[in-house]
């Protein structure tokens, strides 16, 4: 199977875009074209938005070679990335989510994470997880020491992408996607290098799309599971009757019911 990604390369007089370009690799699809401000944002690369299909991409995992898309099958995914190994934050973040391996299975979805190092080095610092954590982590880990899967999906810090000719390569932010099993992109939040994630936020919002899917409802804030849901604007309150039983409504288009 052809790759469905190539590194791009550009003329040497595009000056330091160029430079830039060649000393940074960088993924964006087939066919695309090169310009002067793709080459100075290092990549020409599909637009991440929700609802959008997930890039696919092959990669090195400590699980083995892998297809993302064909990893993912039926299955919801979460894909999260991390700035490198052996780092204070990102050890405890992994650790907690191989603790809710349980959790994540119950709603049918696979993890997956991404490190910017090698399999060697993702091995050993997984031994420390599982003993600083009291673990056993089971989930996938990308090597992505070159940034591929990173910079295909915008894992970057602006700050290292400007400093790049000091820097040599840029750090992988806390991204986060989750992904349902028709491959689109459902849910993305980015956190800055410094800050950890909470992996309750991360069941809960899947919680949330999950029960919109399957209800045909919208979530209020701070929602949890057996709170009262949201009956969509679109929906008559005649219908909503019919379909839920009751619903108590606050204004016109603002009506909560129970599931």
């Amino acid at each position: 199977m052809a790759s469905l990604f190539a590194k791009a390369t550009a003329p040497r007089a595009f000056g330091q875009a160029s430079r830039l370009a060649m000393r940074q690799p960088f993924l964006r699809p087939q066919n695309a074209s090169v310009s002067r401000r793709g080459l100075a944002s290092h990549t020409e690369q599909p637009r991440l938005r929700l609802g959008s299909i997930a890039p696919n991409f092959q990669a090195q995992t400590t699980h083995g070679d892998l297809d993302f898309h064909k990893f993912i099958g039926d299955s919801w995914a979460v894909l999260f990335s991390h700035p490198a190994d052996f780092t204070p934050v990102c050890t405890t973040e992994l650790g907690a989510f191989a603790k809710l391996k349980d959790e994540f299975e119950k709603r049918n979805v696979k993890m997956i994470g991404l490190s910017a190092n090698g399999l060697e080095s993702h091995g050993k610092w997984i031994q420390d997880i599982n003993e600083i954590s009291k673990t056993n982590l089971q989930f996938p880990i990308i090597a992505d020491a070159e940034r591929k899967v990173a910079f295909l999906y915008d894992m970057v810090d602006q700050q290292d992408l400007d400093n790049i000719d000091e820097k040599g390569i840029a750090f992988t932010i806390r991204s986060v996607f989750v992904i349902d099993p028709s491959k689109k992109i459902r849910l993305t939040m980015m956190y800055p290098a410094s800050t950890g994630r909470n992996t309750s936020e991360v069941l809960r919002v899947i919680d949330s799309l999950q029960t919109g899917d399957k209800k045909g409802v919208t979530t209020p804030i701070d929602w949890q599971v057996g709170d009262d849901v949201i009956v969509p604007p679109s929906v008559k309150t005649e219908d909503a009757k019919k379909k839920f039983g009751s619903v108590r409504e606050v204004k016109p288009y603002l009506r909560y019911t129970t599931i």
